[in-house]
């Protein structure tokens, strides 16, 4: 097992070679590539940075459920939609720690936890979430909250609280983005991954298919990760999960070969980047996670529930491991070469 210091040299001494130019062309010309030759070149991609045969396990809670103010058409804590769902407040420190604990029991090396915010507000609530980052980080975990926009001393208050990296999705594209959502810029969410880069926190960052978006839009979600100045560390590539009430319950079914594809192509041009499969397991069968996995996806979300919708199961997951051969990593999530 690589040390930190042999991951993360590394990385800075293949960052070079990251290439952060690209095209919408540059990105189709990967995508539409014949199946077998997109597979072929993501999974050499893969084997360069990662052992192939390692999935990095997260858990994510919810600490914080509904009412949220924005008004993004997929999310049922949205608090204009009826979507029945049950809210609660910060969950007390006890609750946190006790699922942590099982959650490393499980496998998991990271865990991530999220409130249903617009934005981070300084007073007890915040205060209440910086405590469960110490009482997480002292499980021996790595940590990652997902909060809504953060402000520069907020950012900086959760990294010395110990929070390893921080989730904020783009969701889609910019020309695609008005359609998803009124209640927040492209450009917030663009300031608040800048506070948390400048904070020192990791990124942890992608968006969802699905949404009525084509090609284009996914695509050119991609070419904005990519074309950071650093790439994100984690890269979420969610499919839909339609959920009653909200808008975007009645959309059609992701294709699963361009899910697979979408993942290829963020694997090659993110070749150090974990590609985290997030929502929408549920829906994915067996195989279609296996072709995501050889497409280069190295990390899951596990545990029964995502957020608040459903996911499969811890003992569904480790089945898939073992007939799979494959196995779930340890450590810190970066990228390691196979060769070194």
């Amino acid at each position: 097992m690589h040390t930190d210091s042999h991951c993360c040299s590394h990385r800075a001494s293949d960052s070079a070679d990251i290439r952060r130019d690209w095209t919408a062309e540059d990105a189709f010309a990967l995508y539409s590539q014949p199946f077998p030759d997109l597979i072929n070149q993501a999974q050499t991609v893969h084997r360069t940075h990662f052992n192939p045969n390692e999935v990095q396990r997260s858990t994510l809670l919810s600490v914080k459920t509904g009412g949220c103010p924005e008004d993004c058409a997929y999310c049922p804590q949205s608090a204009h939609y009826n979507t029945g769902l049950e809210r609660h407040g910060v969950l007390p420190k006890e609750v946190v720690r006790l699922k942590a604990e099982q959650a490393k029991e499980s496998g998991s090396t990271r865990f991530c936890m999220g409130a249903a915010w617009r934005e981070v507000k300084d007073g007890k609530d915040f205060e209440a979430i910086l405590d469960l980052v110490r009482e997480v980080r002292s499980v021996g975990l790595e940590v990652c909250c997902t909060l809504g926009m953060l402000n520069e001393s907020q950012a900086q208050r959760l990294k010395d609280a110990g929070c390893y990296a921080y989730n904020h999705n783009l969701d889609t594209s910019p020309e695609y983005y008005g359609e998803i959502i009124s209640t927040r810029t492209y450009e917030d969410r663009l300031r608040t991954l800048q506070n948390v880069r400048d904070a020192g926190m990791t990124v942890c960052c992608g968006g969802i298919v699905g949404m009525g978006e084509g090609v284009k839009d996914r695509l050119g979600l991609l070419v904005q990760l990519a074309n950071q100045e650093t790439q994100p560390e984690s890269v979420p590539i969610n499919m839909l999960v339609k959920v009653e009430g909200t808008p975007l319950a009645k959309e059609d079914r992701v294709d699963p070969f361009e899910f697979v594809r979408m993942v290829a192509t963020a694997r090659i041009m993110m070749p150090q980047s974990m590609v985290r499969l997030s929502a929408g397991r549920m829906e994915m069968s067996d195989e279609m996670q296996a072709l995501c996995f050889i497409a280069g996806a190295n990390s899951i979300f596990a545990g029964e529930k995502l957020l608040t919708t459903q996911n499969p199961g811890d003992d569904h997951d480790n089945k898939l491991m073992q007939r799979l051969g494959m196995h779930y990593r340890e450590g810190k999530e970066c990228a390691t070469s196979v060769a070194a």
